[in-house]
Formats: C-alpha cells, structure tokens, sequence
C-alpha cells in the first residue's frame, strides 16, 4: 500500500488550570492534564485511527516524552523514520489557565524540528515517493516546505499544507502551484495576507486570492463560524460549523477537521461529503476530552456521518 506520510510536529502537551486568581511571583494552586500532541502527529493518529496507512517523519530527543509520544502514537502509524537529535529534548507544549479557562501564559519548546531539514527528507526520499499524499505542518523550517513543494510536483505526488499558528506563517511560499489542499484558519490567513477579515465578503475574497496564488484547493476555517472553501473546479462556497452545545475541549479540533477532508478527499469523494467529513470529525472530537478522540474508527466514523449528515 501507498502510505500518507505526515511530517513535521509531535509534542507533549502539559496544561496547568488554576484554581483561584493568578498571582505573579509566587506559587499558585493548580490542577493539571497532560496529553501527545503535535499537529501533525494529531493528524497521523486521526487518520491510522481510520484505517488508512501512516508513515510519520519528524525528530525527537531521548528522554521520556518521546517514550511517551511512542506509545501512544505507534499503534497507528510508522515511526521508524523519526530521527534522534543528540543533547536537544523533545517538543513540549506547556499552557497555564487562569481560573475562568482562559490562557495566562503559554511556553513552546519547539527549537528542535528546526531539525526537520530538506537533508533529513532526502535521506527518506525513497519513502516519500511511494507516498498516496504528503502532509506537512509549518513547525518545519520553511526551507523544508519549499524542498517539499518541488518534491512533490517532480513526483507527481499530493501535497497537503496544515500551518500550526500566524507566526509560522512566514514558513509558507508565495508560490502554491504544487499544493493540493491548504487548510488555514482566519487568523493566519490575515497575516500571511495583510488583511482583516472583517465580514463573510472578506471571508470570500480571502479564498480568492489564495487560489490566486496557485494552491488547488483552500479551506479558510472560523471556528464556529464554519469555513469557506475555494478551488478552480467548484467555485467558492460556504459551509456552516456543526452546532456544539456541550463543549468538552476544543483541543484537537482542527486537526480532526483537516483529518476529515484529507481521509475523505483520498477516497475520491464529492466536495460536499469531503467538508463535511471535516465538520464532523471537528465536532466529535470538542464533544471528547481527547485530542484524538479514542473511539474514532473507520466503521465509527461512518456512523457519525451517517447521525448528522442527513
């Protein structure tokens, strides 16, 4: 079988929820979770969890969160292709809460997938071109997505953009003619443009001058605003978020989404069912606790599309 490789972040997410006001300098009462992450691991996961075939490239340190990220993650996809980085640490995450849920202060370790080179793809380039799809997370240096973008349009292979945060947006050439999906969100999209986004007009134009830049198809997401989604064949249009009355954790759910339109995409599904592949795996996913959420299968998720998508 052909696998979907997924490079780029995998981490351990550490979040600190206080119980009473935050108060600098001192200790502070708090209770605490811990989970793997990273988006593009989240990413591998929701789709081994599907049943498709996974190979994941990234780097790690030797120490305990890898071994943690290891088991959790190797179940369902292939990690043989994650290199050890000598004295660096594995990816951490690490976000204190105030009391009313909302981020105090947040700290990344993420200086090792500078790692994350075109010399360390070019030692997998036998791997990378048996490849169904690549998809790649902008915790690479934007040397790598460049190396990435000519990889895949001289192999003739799927190449598929999630970016991580606005900062990293700077990793993303202007050129998108190898892409084949570029799923972004509101925020990145007005930094890597220059815009504000200020109404579903803008909302629209925005698609439209990512297309202009080459990509085949761009999804610009808004929470619980739903996305837009854009492409030469079908025009742009608009697809409304699945109403989430009892949110649990909205962590993960981009990732679930962008997991959705990727699993459906690959199977050769119309545009409909692909977005709402995404809407529904999002809405799962803030209705668990989990970034993945555990009891996502290939038969599950049928369910779930058969329950909501009427």
């Amino acid at each position: 079988m052909k696998p979907i490789i997924c490079i780029g972040g995998a981490n351990v997410d550490r979040k600190y929820y206080a119980k009473h006001k935050i108060i600098n300098g001192t200790s502070n009462p708090v209770t605490s979770s811990r989970t793997v992450g990273g988006v593009a691991r989240n990413i591998a996961e929701n789709l081994g969890r599907l049943g498709e075939e996974v190979a994941f490239i990234s780097v790690r340190g030797s120490d305990s969160e890898w071994n943690e990220i290891h088991d959790a993650s190797s179940p369902y996809m292939n990690l043989d292709h994650v290199a050890e980085i000598e004295n660096s640490s594995t990816g951490s995450y690490t976000a204190v809460l105030d009391k009313n849920g909302d981020l105090s202060i947040a700290l990344a370790d993420m200086d090792i997938f500078k790692e994350i080179t075109p010399a360390l793809l070019n030692k997998n380039s036998e791997l990378l071109k048996t490849a169904k799809s690549i998809v790649v997370d902008l915790n690479c240096p934007g040397e790598t997505i460049n190396y990435l973008c000519s990889f895949a349009s001289e192999n003739n292979i799927p190449l598929i953009i999630i970016p991580v945060s606005s900062p990293k947006m700077e990793r993303l050439p202007t050129d998108l003619n190898a892409v084949s999906w570029l799923i972004v969100n509101k925020d990145e999209t007005e930094t890597f443009m220059d815009i504000t986004l200020d109404n579903e007009q803008d909302w629209k134009h925005s698609v439209e001058k990512w297309l202009a830049l080459g990509v085949k198809n761009v999804i610009v997401t808004n929470g619980s605003k739903g996305v837009v989604v854009g492409s030469e064949e079908n025009g742009i249009r608009f697809f409304p978020a699945i109403e989430t009355k009892a949110v649990v954790d909205v962590t993960g759910a981009g990732d679930s989404f962008c997991s959705g339109v990727i699993y459906s995409w690959l199977q050769n599904k119309e545009l409909d069912y692909i977005i709402q592949s995404g809407l529904v795996n999002s809405h799962k996913t803030i209705l668990s606790e989990h970034t993945v959420r555990q009891e996502l299968s290939q038969k599950q998720f049928k369910l779930d599309m058969e329950e909501i998508i009427k």
